[in-house]
């Protein structure tokens, strides 16, 4: 045991020696004219190191710099700057002059990846392939390979040819890699742009051989979070993971087996596009539940117990928001193409099933070829069209709903629930905005309509028709039974300036005819309806009951959603006819009281 700690002891103090001697005999300036030369001759670029390089032995032997800066050739900016380096090196290579570096780590560095501090070419200079392998420079008697790259409180600048300035703040990089070039990579870092902030922390594994013209790797997980302007109030929040592999001679880059959580949407698939402008993306997704009032900014209120209001708030000049503008949007400067569809999915509290969407972008057109689904029983599709490349978006769509539920789409387009059956529709509506209120306002068209089985919310017709004769007279009766609504009613309607038509509905059951007409004014909340009711089945006096079987008794509805008014003139009816009967007994009478003139 004492021999051991006694060769220990002799190991400890020849490495500290040997570490003391080679810090008093090597001087690392003497490598500043080396590492400049290397970097030169193996990739054209430019390093320039600031200051006096020292030494730090403890816990690793390391050289430190001040400021140094990396710049590609013929570029205007460097490539990199930071105000601190560390070099991480071996200690045996020092024993015969060799610099053998395995880690190299920067502080609050600036990485710019924008056209100015791209490499530019020499005027008149050769344009060799695309696909051309780098050149290998020759062994120059010291090796200069780095295992390990720290980035710690850094700035990543990226711009694309034309494009906009996006800058990647407290990057934070840890890069290790092994002989056969088999990297792995962690990594931090954060972006706000347009009021939005986003956070992104990653882990994955890549072949960088090829680098810069390939990477290929696996993105083990990627968590990122979205929070800011026009984005749901707790944000959006999720991973991300598949297979990727980056082309960076055309910036093209593709992701395989992708996995993807949004919130509490789940999908998978595959995406690929191009950086470069024009900008591509092409998406082909399968969700398997897709909520998308948790992606939305202003999701609706879920909670169907609640009394619908119509009381509007409004909040101080100061405090209204700015008029959305289109002119930053994304889509416009990328081509899109859109292959979705998702089992189960929400949108404004509707539970959507097999909803199937194919559309495509051209830099701000965007192409629904097909937006479909099924709704409870009922099928819908809307395909159409929106134009994002003007301040305010411009829509056209072709909407086809066949049994679909009133109440519940009622709810969705934040209208009173007042109305129960299914719709059948066949439309075209057009007009400017994409949200609910612009829909109201600012849309306009038509649509041939056909509902079933309707009901109104707390109204029987035909129980009011049959106690409205009942209080003008007892000479008739009605003793048949209701039936649920109306069964059928079918015609046209139309959309302007927020006022929904109704010129001539027609329809009814085996016991109640119905034509109904008026408007609905969805930015005021009122309305002006008429349903013209004819009742069937009357029973008793037989003039006053021939009337009233082929009477149309108006009943009309007016006035504000929160403050209805109605208007059922059954006793007019029923007192013009027995005016116009009493008259004609009168007359009668009279008739037989006249003496008979003698021949």
């Amino acid at each position: 045991m004492r021999r051991v700690i006694t060769t220990l002891a002799i190991l400890l103090v020849v490495v500290v020696a040997g570490m003391t001697a080679l810090v008093l005999l090597v001087n690392p300036n003497d490598f500043r004219t080396y590492m400049v030369k290397q970097v030169e001759q193996r990739s054209g670029y430019q390093l320039q190191v600031g200051g006096d390089l020292r030494w730090h032995v403890w816990p690793q032997l390391s050289i430190l710099a001040g400021r140094m800066s990396l710049t590609a050739p013929g570029a205007t900016q460097p490539m990199v700057t930071a105000d601190n380096m560390r070099l991480d090196v071996h200690l045996w290579p020092l024993l015969s002059h060799q610099l053998s570096v395995s880690q190299v780590m920067l502080k609050n560095a600036i990485i710019r990846v924008t056209p100015d501090s791209a490499a530019q070419k020499p005027s008149g200079a050769p344009v060799g392939p695309g696909d051309a392998e780098p050149v290998s420079s020759s062994d120059n008697g010291w090796s200069f390979t780095i295992g390990k790259l720290r980035l710690a409180d850094s700035l990543l600048i990226w711009q694309q040819p034309g494009g906009d300035e996006y800058n990647f703040r407290d990057l934070n990089l840890n890069l290790d890699q092994d002989a056969s070039k088999q990297a792995s990579i962690n990594l931090a870092t954060r972006i706000s742009r347009n009021q939005r902030n986003v956070s992104v922390n990653l882990k994955g594994q890549m072949n960088v051989a090829q680098y810069p013209h390939r990477l290929v790797g696996q993105l083990d997980e990627l968590n990122y979070a979205i929070d800011g302007a026009n984005l749901p109030t707790q944000g959006i929040k999720g991973t991300l993971s598949g297979q990727g592999e980056w082309n960076g001679d055309n910036q093209r880059f593709s992701l395989q087996k992708m996995q993807l959580t949004a919130n509490d949407s789940a999908l998978d698939g595959s995406a690929e596009g191009r950086l470069a402008l024009p900008q591509q993306l092409n998406l082909a997704l399968h969700a398997t539940r897709l909520d998308i009032d948790a992606l939305m900014a202003n999701a609706p209120v879920t909670d169907s117990s609640a009394p619908q209001r119509a009381n509007v708030v409004s909040t101080p000049v100061i405090a209204k928001p700015r008029m959305r503008d289109n002119s930053n949007s994304p889509l416009n400067q990328l081509d899109l193409t859109l292959n979705l569809t998702a089992d189960s999915s929400v949108w404004r509290g509707l539970t959507l099933t097999n909803l199937q969407i194919d559309a495509s972008n051209q830099q701000g057109l965007m192409t629904l070829s097909k937006l479909q689904g099924k709704f409870g029983e009922g099928h819908f599709s809307v395909p159409g069209s929106v134009d994002i490349r003007k301040p305010v978006a411009q829509v056209a769509f072709q909407p086809e709903l066949d049994n679909i539920a009133i109440a519940p789409l009622l709810k969705a387009l934040e209208l009173p629930e007042t109305l129960q059956g299914t719709v059948s529709l066949q439309g075209d509506v057009s007009g400017a905005g994409l949200s609910i209120e612009e829909a109201k306002r600012n849309w306009q068209g038509s649509a041939d309509l056909e509902a079933t089985n309707l009901q109104l919310s707390q109204l029987n017709l035909q129980q009011m028709v049959r106690r409205a004769v009942a209080r003008v007279s007892n000479r008739v009766t009605n003793d048949q039974p209701d039936d649920q609504g109306i069964q059928q009613l079918s015609g046209r309607v139309s959309l302007k300036q927020g006022i929904f038509s109704l010129p001539d509905l027609q329809g009814g059951n085996s016991r109640l005819a119905v034509q109904t007409k008026g408007n609905v004014d969805m930015v005021k909340q009122q309305l002006d309806v008429t349903i013209n009711m004819m009742l069937r089945g009357w029973q008793g006096d037989d003039k006053l009951a021939a009337l009233l079987n082929q009477q149309t008794i108006p009943l009309r509805m007016y006035g504000g959603w929160n403050n209805l008014q109605y208007s059922l003139p059954v006793d007019d009816v029923v007192r013009q006819q027995l005016q116009s009967e009493a008259k004609s007994r009168l007359n009668q009478w009279l008739d037989r009281q006249q003496p008979v003139k003698q021949p």
